[in-house]
């Protein structure tokens, strides 16, 4: 068991005992990495995935474990792909023997894995430049772990405090670091419409075009538009969410087909899922929708089902 993070890069073949990262993975830095693609419904014209957050409540009360995900999803959902959350494996990304394990029972169930969203690591948007560096280097073993995976990216927040313009600039400096590094490795840094700032479609299609690296992207969450909270976090100001994954698409390298509750006919009721999946056609994008399930009006798994069979419904 490696017992730091030289010895990790060692393990994984991203390091060489006297030189850092291997010469050929330098060669990635001109190249941009690839979104990983597979069959999963042929009838869309994208690929189906499995966000780990809509199973949030199974993983929080330990009725299920990360380790057992992958297999849940094909068992259980027919699906063959996966994004994480850094949150259930939280203590594990430097872990090799840990993820040795989650990669075998991938491959053994025949599941891809796509991303791991990345939480609480700090600020990137933050003002001071120290602490905006610490959050880059916090992100490292993300990216090694996500390689190690087989996973395309690493999900992050671009958040900080101060104005519009300031958190721009400083969001832009700091995914521009990350993403360095995630070239050097071959993996892609996407930012999700999360909250405050970020949750402006035209603010955060901003940053990501003066980071101007081709593996800085986004991924492009149908119902996170809330840009601004009250006292008690209840929203009191939203982005048109239809405006905002337009201005979103042509950076997308995810999409999080997110819904919340559904009506008698199973259509998602916040989101237009005709509208909303006709942008995110036109815009040409053929890579992975993750069902993100967040309700209360069904199970966990029942919410998973009426997604998918609504993404089959109107996805093609």
């Amino acid at each position: 068991m490696p017992t730091n993070r030289r010895e990790f890069l060692l393990t994984m073949g991203l390091a060489t005992p006297s030189y850092g990262l291997i010469a050929t993975m330098l060669d990635s830095c001109t190249s941009k990495p690839s979104t990983q693609q597979s069959s999963t419904t042929p009838t869309t014209f994208f690929k189906i995935s499995l966000a780990e957050w809509s199973l949030n409540r199974a993983l929080d009360s330990k009725k299920l474990d990360n380790l057992d995900f992958p297999i849940k999803a094909r068992n259980d959902f027919g699906l063959s792909a996966v994004e994480y959350v850094n949150k259930f494996f939280k203590d594990k990304a430097k872990d090799t023997g840990y993820l040795t394990e989650l990669r075998k029972r991938c491959d053994d169930h025949g599941v891809t894995s796509v991303l791991i969203m990345c939480d609480d690591e700090g600020l990137l948007g933050d003002l001071d430049s120290t602490r905006r560096q610490q959050a880059v280097e916090n992100h490292y073993s993300w990216i090694e772990a996500a390689k190690f995976l087989g996973c395309h990216a690493i999900r992050v927040n671009c958040s900080g405090k101060g104005t519009r313009e300031e958190v721009a600039d400083a969001g832009a400096a700091g995914l521009r670091a990350l993403c360095e590094y995630g070239q050097i490795v071959g993996i892609n840094v996407i930012v999700e419409n999360h909250g405050g700032y970020s949750s402006n479609g035209e603010w955060l299609s901003g940053v990501i075009k003066s980071v101007g690296l081709p593996n800085c992207g986004t991924l492009a969450d149908f119902d996170n538009f809330c840009t601004k909270n009250d006292e008690k976090s209840k929203c009191e100001e939203w982005y048109d969410r239809y405006k905002g994954v337009r201005e979103m698409m042509p950076f997308a390298k995810g999409v999080s087909a997110k819904t919340i509750d559904f009506d008698s006919e199973g259509n998602c009721v916040e989101t237009d899922y005709v509208k909303m999946l006709s942008i995110v056609k036109e815009a040409g994008y053929t890579g992975y929708l993750g069902v993100e399930y967040e309700g209360n009006q069904f199970s966990e798994d029942e919410g998973i089902k009426a997604t998918i069979r609504l993404l089959e419904k109107w996805g093609g």
